[in-house]
Order: structure tokens, then sequence, then C-alpha cells
């Protein structure tokens, strides 16, 4: 093939728990109807992308097997049937796979512009947090104005940005985080109290905090036994929504607060959702929370990798100690 038909991209070798990351070259795609080519100038890390690699979470059918769920950059190419772009647009986009590519293709409904206050690298931050924060917040969890929420992880790529977020929008935000360092960042960030669960019982501190009450709203990728303690930190008519179970799918749970308390639980994912669904939360992210992006909102990013060292990319996300997103810079 012509160097001009092919593209670096990241292979995963032995799926499993000893999976590695090598640079590799791929056929250069080519958007259908509906989609756009975008060459990456970053790709985010989430992960989901560590379950890929280990043989946990298969990317949806017809989607492309490659790492990488968002990207930042700028359009290559528009396939049939886009309008309102125009190659060389700055974008930022969720994608079901290939964001660990110099050259990724993207369905139309998902691109959200740059704006000229977010740096375009700093951009591939944005999409994944921004959209599993409103959808499950808004959404699934239905949070109204004058209402409290509690995000665990506060400094996760997700945390990090639903706490500016929902700050800017007048709500009282609590969150958890593992350490004083990582509750100093939160506090920054916007939070009203930052919690440390190494050495601070969460629910304790939210039922003080709000005078007994508990919380409305709890966005929760724990699970295990926070299921149980969320419930009993929720406030009557609460509602709890799981994103993922980092730390156990099964728990024993006393169903009776759930009862008592009119509560709501519910669990959601994002990557297989439809493009029409995709596209409605992106259309709301554009009216809503695009403009707060200018306001001092942006993603916080812990640190940026070149390419050819997503391995060490992801043994940084592994050990959980970072604040904010980490990314992956194309050449």
């Amino acid at each position: 093939m012509k160097a001009a038909q092919v593209m670096n991209v990241v292979r995963v070798e032995n799926p499993g728990r000893a999976y590695r990351l090598v640079l590799g070259q791929e056929p250069k795609p080519a958007p259908g109807p509906g989609q756009v080519l975008i060459t990456v100038a970053a790709a985010g890390l989430n992960n989901a992308d560590l379950l890929q690699a280990r043989g946990h979470y298969p990317p949806p059918p017809g989607a492309s097997p490659i790492l990488g769920m968002e990207v930042s950059g700028t359009i290559a190419e528009l396939g049939a049937d886009v309008g309102g772009w125009a190659v060389g647009d700055p974008v930022c986009t969720l994608m079901p796979g290939g964001g660990y590519a110099q050259f990724a293709v993207a369905d139309a409904g998902s691109l959200l512009p740059v704006p000229g206050t977010v740096d375009l690298i700093e951009a591939a931050g944005l999409p994944e947090a921004a959209f599993t924060a409103w959808t499950n917040i808004i959404d699934t969890g239905r949070l109204a104005p004058g209402e409290t929420l509690l995000i665990h992880g506060g400094t996760s790529g997700i945390g990090s940005l639903g706490i500016q977020i929902f700050a800017a929008l007048g709500h009282r935000v609590f969150t958890t985080a593992g350490s004083d360092g990582k509750c100093e960042a939160a506090r920054k960030l916007g939070a009203t109290r930052a919690i440390n669960y190494q050495t601070e019982d969460f629910v304790a501190v939210v039922k003080e905090e709000t005078g007994g009450k508990g919380v409305d709203v709890i966005l929760d990728m724990v699970g295990g036994d926070y299921v149980q303690r969320n419930i009993e930190a929720a406030a009557v008519w609460g509602r709890i929504v799981n994103i993922a179970y980092q730390k156990a799918s099964k728990t024993e749970v006393n169903f009776a607060p759930v009862l008592t308390k009119r509560l709501t639980l519910a669990a959601t994912t994002l990557r297989g959702r439809t493009p029409e669904q995709k596209r409605a939360i992106r259309d709301v992210l554009r009216t809503k929370v695009w403009p707060l992006l200018g306001t001092g909102i942006k993603p916080v990013i812990a640190r940026a990798f070149p390419l050819a060292q997503a391995q060490k990319a992801h043994e940084l996300m592994a050990k959980t100690g970072h604040i904010g997103k980490i990314l992956l810079q194309m050449p």
C-alpha cells in the first residue's frame, strides 16, 4: 500500500491481563454517509480502553476494533449527506472505537466544535466526560434546579468536568476522592465539599452537609459496597445512577430503604447507544454546556503521551493516582 493509504495505529497484542500496546499500520479509513474523517490531534483514554485491551469490553457491532472512544482534531474529509461542517474545522467527538490512530471516522451527529478557549489537544478530554456526565445526571438522574449532587471519583475525567459543569449551573456538588491533594483539586474545580474516602465516611458527611436530608442525585462508577452506602446517602425521592462497577458488580443489598425513601436505582452505558441517541445528547451539550467553556470551564489534563507510548499511558491510568484526563498525542 502507498504511504498515503495507511496510517499509524495502536494495536493490542496478547489481549488479556498481560496485554501489550504496540505501534502498527492499518489502512486509512474513508467516511461513509453521515460520517466525517478526522485528522486526529489527540485521543482521550478511558477505563473502557483498558477493559477492551484485557478482553472484557468488545466494541459494538460494526465499530472499529482499534481502541479509543474520543478524539480531537480537524476534519479531513466529509462523507455524503454531511452538512454544517467543512474540511479544516477543529472538532472533538465521541466514537465507539478507532481513536488511537492518525485518522478516525466519526458520525457527524457526535461532532462538537472546539471553541477558541480550549486547546485542540486538550479538547480530546471533553467528549466522553461531557456526554457521560450530562446524560446520566440530567437525562437519567433528572437533576432539577436547586437539587444537590454527589459525584464519586471527583478527579477522574468525568468527575473533574462534571463538577465544573454542575457547579456553574448552580448546584451544590459533593464529591469523593482518595487523597487530601485530590480533594483540594476537586474543591478548586467547584465542589462544595470534597470527601477523602480513605479517612471520611461520605454517607455521614453528606448527611451533615445537607441537614440530614441526603443528596438528590448520585453518580457512581465504583459499585461494590458503595451501592448500599449510596442508598443510605440519598435523599427521599433520590436517584442513583451507576455508570460502572469498578469495585464489584455483585454485593449484598438491603432494599428496604429503597422502598421507604422511594429511590430510583439506574445503570447505563453510553458506547452502544445509537447515533440518533448520541446526536440528541450532542445537541443539548452544544446549547447548554459548550457556552460555559468560555467562562473558565475546561478539561483537566493529567498528561499527554506520544502515540508510541500508549502502553505507558495505560500503565499510568491503571495506577489511578492521576488527576483529570490522560491523552495520546499524535505525531
